[in-house]
């Protein structure tokens, strides 16, 4: 028997759990599809997401700045704990990437109460670096880290209480349109609805595909992280995160152990990544060049998928060919950080109401965000 709804959101990561949280709480009958086990298993559960108002193009920069009062503040009974705990960001360049250094600055400056260090202060701040090394840095100390496990089950909690259906192992296997609206088989039953939400991550061409949507040219990459031994003799627990200011590796201190990347941006198809060796090799030798340390052994180690179109910004935005099919992909590396702005702009869009002020006052340009943008590359490039 065929379940009707009123909106069918494909993909049950933070992009479609957010939003479905979004629409179900205005009244909205809702059913959130998740092709595996449990929602979240991919790129959301394979996150150290960090709360950076400093990372990422301008439109992600803008939809993190409008995402911070929910992570100060979330709904009552949207956790039992804090989302965010404080961490700072310290953006660090060698005397070959000033250049890096002072975009980035000119950049987020005028938004955000950034600190500009020279070489003693940044070993200060991070006395496992490597002396010579870098030679400059950015601190941003509003950056923060993000319980990921928290805002995702928050708002999957939040979807239910209101009203709103999940069917997991429900791989999407065909779409079809017709004049009640959308009909999706899947391998959890047939489903309709009148508006369909593509929130598929990694496999949100594929789903466009299925639908007859333009192609929005989303690529999956591969993100391998591993977490190593910290060094005993330093205090490291409150120390920022460190990033190379052109993104060639990062450093964290998590739970007692240091989480390091070689900030990798493998294409790979959409699948179950798992980390290379070579990539981790890749990885060990950019951090023991940067810092005082000697990695003897990963005592963990995984990979995420982390999907991007052409200009690095999400997609959201009802596509211009396959009626009511609302995109909301390619949101990269930066989709936990921007979520809960993005989930309200995109609910809004999809219920044709105004997009909530307090995004717009941030600078965002949601025609930055629509599906639209690249057909409007193709006609220049013709």
């Amino acid at each position: 028997m065929r379940q009707a709804f009123d909106i069918a959101v494909i993909g049950g990561g933070i992009a479609g759990a957010s939003v479905a949280s979004e629409l179900a709480s205005s009244g909205n009958h809702v059913v959130l599809l998740e092709m595996e086990s449990q929602p979240g298993y991919h790129t959301t559960g394979r996150s150290a997401a960090v709360f950076a108002p400093s990372y990422g193009p301008a439109p992600i920069r803008a939809l993190t700045r409008a995402s911070e009062a929910f992570f100060q503040t979330p709904p009552d009974r949207f956790a039992d704990h804090p989302l965010v705990t404080p961490r700072g960001a310290l953006m660090i360049a060698r005397d070959d990437q000033s250049e890096s250094l002072e975009n980035l600055v000119r950049e987020v400056s005028d938004t955000l109460p950034v600190s500009v260090l020279d070489e003693a202060q940044l070993l200060e701040i991070n006395p496992l670096l490597r002396r010579g090394y870098a030679t400059a840095a950015m601190l941003d100390n509003s950056a923060r880290d993000i319980d990921v496990n928290a805002l995702h089950q928050g708002f999957l909690r939040r979807f239910k209480a209101e009203g709103g259906s999940i069917a997991v192992d429900a791989e999407v296997l065909a779409l079809s349109h017709g004049s009640s609206g959308w009909h999706l088989d899947t391998r959890a039953g047939e489903f309709s609805a009148e508006i369909i939400v593509n929130a598929a991550g990694a496999w949100a061409d594929q789903v466009g595909q299925m639908a007859g949507a333009e192609r929005i040219g989303l690529v999956p990459k591969r993100r391998t992280i591993a977490t190593i031994e910290a060094p005993g003799q330093i205090e490291f627990d409150h120390m920022p995160a460190t990033i190379d200011v052109d993104e060639d590796f990062y450093l964290k201190p998590d739970a007692g152990k240091l989480l390091i990347s070689p900030a990798d941006e493998t294409p790979s198809e959409p699948c179950d990544a798992q980390p290379e060796e070579i990539d981790i090799a890749i990885c060990v030798d950019r951090i023991e060049k940067s810092f005082d340390l000697s990695v003897r052994r990963i005592e963990n180690k995984w990979a995420g998928l982390r999907s991007f179109v052409s200009d690095k910004c999400p997609v959201a935005g009802y596509s211009q060919v396959a009626e009511g099919v609302y995109w909301l992909a390619g949101q990269g590396g930066y989709g936990i950080q921007s979520a809960p702005a993005l989930a309200r702009l995109a609910a809004a869009q999809i219920l044709d109401k105004p997009v909530p002020q307090n995004i717009i006052d941030e600078g965002l340009d949601v025609a930055d965000l629509a599906p639209g943008r690249f057909a409007a590359d193709a006609n220049q490039s013709t």
